[in-house]
């Protein structure tokens, strides 16, 4: 276990050549009674995951990092916005920021292609994962909703462990006006760079399907929908399709 060098203090690291998955490891060290916070990093993983069960693609190169730290499961959502606040800030150092927004809830778009995403996990006790992946070097060609990677923009992919630096600072900051302002100044945050907004979506939900507007985010950051009805839907889970012409 070492620090991040050049990254916030206090936070602790672990690196690892190869693992299953990055927040796998963080359940297994907060069943060992570790609190954190600390970093965890892989090179690469052999299953990492994605939000509801999807595979995310973990060839080496890329971006697989997660964050284990204590918080309550009743606020733990909100720091997801956290970090995709600070992944897209990460990934806007190397492109621009004007080339990156935020898609509900919890993914990273460049160029209107999914680069990042973030997986958040509750744990043992009060721990939770925020486990956070990047597309550096490769991106899946074949997926339903289009994915690109910094390579694929730049020519050139930044070291992970460089990115880490960049994304740790910036969630160390994210977080903590979380803590000392609350959720509101990230709901504004965030909605200020959220893809779609205003437009038409389509919402994949658990068991079924809604087409409509995105309006807005709750206090809580669920989802606002406003179907053609002008019913305003409230959506906490799901996953968000924009319509194309």
């Amino acid at each position: 276990m070492t620090t991040i060098a050049g990254g916030p203090k206090g936070l602790a690291l672990i690196r690892c050549d190869a693992l299953d998955s990055t927040n796998e490891e963080a359940r297994r060290m907060a069943e060992r009674g570790v609190l954190g916070p600390l970093w965890i990093f892989a090179r690469s993983q052999t299953s990492g995951r994605g939000r509801r069960g999807n595979v995310w693609i973990s060839e080496p190169g890329n971006l697989f990092a997660t964050l284990l730290i204590q918080e309550p499961a009743k606020t733990a959502a909100q720091l997801g916005f956290a970090a995709s606040l600070a992944a897209g800030e990460t990934v806007g150092a190397y492109v621009g920021q004007e080339r990156v927004r935020l898609k509900w809830p919890n993914d990273v778009l460049l160029d209107g292609r999914k680069v990042g995403g973030i997986l958040l996990e509750t744990l043992k006790g009060t721990s939770l994962a925020i486990g956070i992946g990047m597309n550096l070097a490769h991106h899946p060609l074949k997926t339903e909703f289009p994915a690109t990677s910094l390579c694929a923009v730049l020519g050139r992919a930044p070291d992970p462990e460089e990115v880490l630096v960049e994304l740790a600072g910036r969630l160390d900051a994210w977080y903590e006006i979380w803590r000392s302002q609350g959720f509101t100044v990230l709901r504004e945050a965030w909605l200020e760079r959220a893809a779609g907004l205003g437009g038409e979506i389509r919402a994949r939900l658990p068991g079924n399907e809604i087409c409509g507007v995105l309006e807005n985010l709750d206090q809580d950051g669920a989802l606002l929908l406003r179907k053609p009805d002008g019913e305003l839907t409230r959506i906490t889970a799901g996953e968000v399709f924009f319509r194309t012409p």
